[in-house]
């Protein structure tokens, strides 16, 4: 059988020694961010420390490699072979993207729309709604991957393959009306990743986010109607300060207490320097979360200088927040996010 996974281009250094670490063989490149390989059935990416680099895993059910702007009648063969191939899946959605990341060519995403447009035609789906998220993560789901290096498809379930997007991408503008930064997008996606292992978070919701400044994110928390307590020593952009749903601190966030009687449904932390100091701040408010509160935490990495730096560190920071009470929920590495990861958890 073959595989294709996805690694970021940020990590392009690392591209070889994770393949390798995670025991993958004669794999070939694909685009900028994929790789194709043959695998045993065995083969399980989550045993492996390195798969924390994998954003996207999916079995590849069927394969076609060519050129497919100077293939014949190439989207009407595809999807004839794809119609035949998945015709007998209880699908519920299909979703193809191009292999190429971030500005795809025009051609190649051209024709991956019109791939899909074509397919959710001719195939029964029971996922009619036009929204990916959607989709149920534990359903199955037709992923089309379309680029210069051919067609790849795999029927298999968005959480599996770690996303709700063929490829895992959801694309997500940093300069929408209410952005005040780049970091506002990072915790949409993050937000969007979430909704694989749990519903969304309903507008009652009251964040505590910690190392706010300058409100990058907190401008998209209130966007979505949360309420949000926000911790930071520096001051939060005047676009958002006065917000009727938002409490602002001006202190260290090491040194926070909740005012008498306050309780949190999320907490958000995308604080600056060590990954270790930043997450013993996060876990000190554990018992002003409620029980099932969500932790989102961005892992810097800046210290860490080789691959096996960023295992460990990793390892420890899972260690770190399993004796803190917090019980693991998942963890990826986002659009937005470049050398640093984003860790979820929640609170038994």
């Amino acid at each position: 059988m073959q595989r294709l996974i996805r690694i970021s281009e940020v990590f392009a250094p690392f591209h070889e020694e994770i393949l390798a670490r995670c025991g993958i063989h004669a794999a070939k490149r694909l685009g900028r961010e994929y790789w194709l390989f043959p695998c045993d059935e065995g083969w399980n990416a989550s045993t492996y420390p390195e798969s924390l680099w994998l954003r996207w895993n999916m079995t590849v059910d069927h394969a076609w490699p060519c050129v497919p702007e100077k293939t014949e009648n190439f989207l009407e063969k595809s999807a004839l072979a794809l119609i035949r191939k998945f015709a007998t899946k209880p699908l519920q959605q299909i979703m193809v993207s191009p292999l190429l990341s971030g500005s795809p060519h025009p051609l190649y995403k051209k024709m991956s729309s019109q791939l899909q447009q074509r397919l959710r035609t001719e195939l029964p789906l029971s996922c009619h709604g036009q929204e990916p998220e959607q989709q149920d993560p534990q359903g199955m789901s037709m992923f089309a991957l379309l680029g210069k290096e051919g067609l790849f498809a795999s029927a298999s379930a968005p959480r599996d393959c770690g996303g709700f997007f063929a490829g895992g991408s959801k694309h997500i503008s940093h300069r929408a009306a209410h952005s005040i930064s780049r970091a506002g997008a990072k915790v949409a996606e993050a937000l969007h990743f979430l909704q694989l292992y749990r519903q969304p978070l309903p507008e009652s919701c009251h964040w505590l986010e910690l190392g706010a400044s300058p409100g990058g994110m907190t401008a998209e928390l209130l966007e979505r109607g949360y309420q949000v307590t926000a911790v930071d020593r520096a001051p939060m952009d005047t676009r958002v300060a006065s917000h009727p749903r938002l409490q602002c601190y001006a202190q260290d966030a090491r040194n926070f207490q909740p005012p008498r009687g306050d309780v949190y449904d999320a907490l958000l932390c995308d604080m600056n320097g060590s990954a270790e100091e930043s997450l013993d701040v996060v876990l000190a408010q554990v018992p002003f979360l409620r029980s099932g509160a969500v932790v989102v935490f961005t892992m810097k990495t800046h210290r860490a200088a080789t691959m096996q730096d960023i295992v460990s560190l990793h390892q420890r920071v899972i260690e770190q927040a399993k004796k803190g009470g917090l019980s693991f929920l998942a963890q990826t590495h986002l659009t937005y996010n470049r050398n640093e990861f984003t860790l979820f958890w929640e609170v038994p």
